[in-house]
């Protein structure tokens, strides 16, 4: 016990949830996200899309400083958590994040006004995610605020992000996108230690040479703005299938996996 029976109460009603109120909790976090004003959405998306850029920065940085060794794999990838614990603790708007926390009031009220709204949700969040990775992917190119030590190992790491046949990306992708909707469902019972569970479990997806979209187009974006990558190639190699395999993981698997476990202990009316 602390000296803080407040904080003590809601400790203890944390750790007391269940399947079908953590459904509850991200489901009402949803609804909030549906409501929230475009612009509102839009902005946050584009500092969502520069801040995952640290996720890159911090792979770099662990590249080009660590002796070359078999274990620099294993720890350079502790940098890839870096954007995600600032998107995620900062409340910013990821795209992966959404194709879980806005999902759950569609299925629980699969009604056209839902669907047009998610749907709408999806496409602010991801347009302005792309747009603050290309803003942070011009800055690395062509800025002089990183230094040129770092510039080959984000070079390497952006060819190898999109360096993937288009059926084995989409495959890759499909992980990722588990693993954020898990983090997700994971954080209502967090309390104190949502900073270990983001860390591991992004590191997870780069350990596991798993894609994510928006911290891949990054990647892409950085090669794209120096002519490195076409378009044509970037869209169908890279771009379209991970952002289907993301969806496929966190919408299609784990939401509806989700959802089917509580939906017999859902009230029958909101």
């Amino acid at each position: 016990m602390s000296d803080d029976p407040a904080h003590d109460t809601i400790v203890e009603e944390t750790e007391n949830l269940s399947s079908k109120h953590i459904f509850e909790v991200i489901r009402r976090e949803g609804i909030a996200e549906l409501k929230r004003p475009k612009a509102s959405l839009f902005w946050s998306g584009i500092a969502a899309g520069m801040m995952i850029s640290l996720s890159v920065l911090g792979e770099a940085i662990f590249r080009t400083y660590l002796p070359d060794t078999p274990w620099r794999y294993l720890l350079e990838n502790l940098g890839y958590s870096l954007g995600f614990i600032v998107v995620i603790l900062g409340s910013m708007q990821l795209f992966t994040e959404n194709t879980i926390t806005t999902v759950l009031p569609l299925m629980r009220d699969p009604s056209p006004c839902v669907f047009r709204q998610v749907g709408m949700l999806w496409f602010i969040v991801l347009f302005a995610n792309v747009i603050g990775a290309f803003i942070a992917a011009t800055g690395f190119a062509y800025g002089s605020f990183i230094p040129t030590e770092l510039m080959p190992a984000i070079m390497e790491l952006s060819e190898h992000a999109t360096g993937f046949a288009a059926s084995e990306a989409f495959q890759r992708a499909i992980p990722a996108g588990v693993i954020i909707a898990a983090i997700v469902w994971m954080l209502p019972k967090s309390e104190g230690f949502e900073l270990f569970l983001i860390m591991i479990f992004t590191w997870l997806i780069a350990a596991g040479d798993f894609t994510h979209i928006v911290a891949g187009s990054v990647e892409m974006a950085f090669l794209m703005v120096q002519g490195a990558l076409p378009l044509q190639t970037a869209m169908w190699n890279f771009f379209l299938p991970v952002l289907a395999g993301n969806i496929l993981g966190g919408t299609v698997i784990f939401a509806l996996l989700s959802f089917g476990q509580v939906r017999h202990e859902l009230p029958k009316k909101l």
